[in-house]
């Protein structure tokens, strides 16, 4: 039984990347299997809950994924968004996650995450779902993306903003329509309005 389980366990994080332990005992393996893994190394836990084979590639996406895992309705934004759909050349120290503006703020040591509040609309339009290590991520788009980091330019900076609008622009990852119609909804547009008309004009 023992053996089963390990196998098992094994296989699961082969195929799915990261686990929570929740996962695990879904699948009637039992804690204590896992404990001995770690145990022996076969299994290692970068953060409380969370389980991973330890010749895992870690990439900047990945962290995006197991942020993910551990706050199941957070949604990948600002910075690390841009950082995900290559709109800058930042690399953020932690994980920028929206949650529910009433939500419950979750306490995690790793990977470093920063949280900002969304409501409404927010926590679905312009919100995909990406595949990152055999898990489904949900990340603003490029366009939404932008949008939120002219609303919170105050948070990571107006520089940002504008390089994220930038790039968006000039590599055709968003249009000046897609623009006008999250920024209208973020109320935001009128700040936006003279940036995204010079991006537009220098482009031409």
């Amino acid at each position: 039984m023992l053996a089963t389980q390990r196998t098992r366990a094994l296989d699961l994080l082969k195929a799915r990347g990261m686990l929570r332990l929740r996962d695990f005992i879904a699948e009637n393996i039992e804690p204590e299997t896992l404990a001995r893994l770690v145990r022996e190394e076969q299994v290692i836990r970068p953060a409380r809950g969370l389980y991973q084979l330890p010749d895992t590639e870690i990439e900047a996406a990945y962290m995006l994924a197991e942020a993910s895992v551990l706050v199941p309705k957070g949604i990948v934004c600002l910075i690390s968004a841009l950082q995900f759909h290559e709109l800058t050349l930042q690399m953020p120290s932690a994980v920028w996650m929206a949650i529910e503006r009433t939500a419950w703020r979750p306490m995690i040591s790793y990977p470093p995450i920063r949280f900002v509040r969304f409501s409404g609309w927010a926590m679905t339009e312009g919100v995909e779902m990406y595949l990152i290590q055999s898990r489904e991520v949900p990340i603003t788009n490029p366009a939404r993306t932008i949008v939120d980091c002219f609303r919170y330019r105050n948070k990571i900076g107006i520089d940002v903003a504008i390089e994220g609008l930038r790039e968006g622009i000039r590599h055709r990852k968003c249009t000046p329509d897609q623009l006008w119609q999250y920024a209208k909804k973020a109320r935001v547009w009128t700040v936006m309005r003279p940036y995204v008309e010079t991006v537009v004009s220098d482009a031409a």
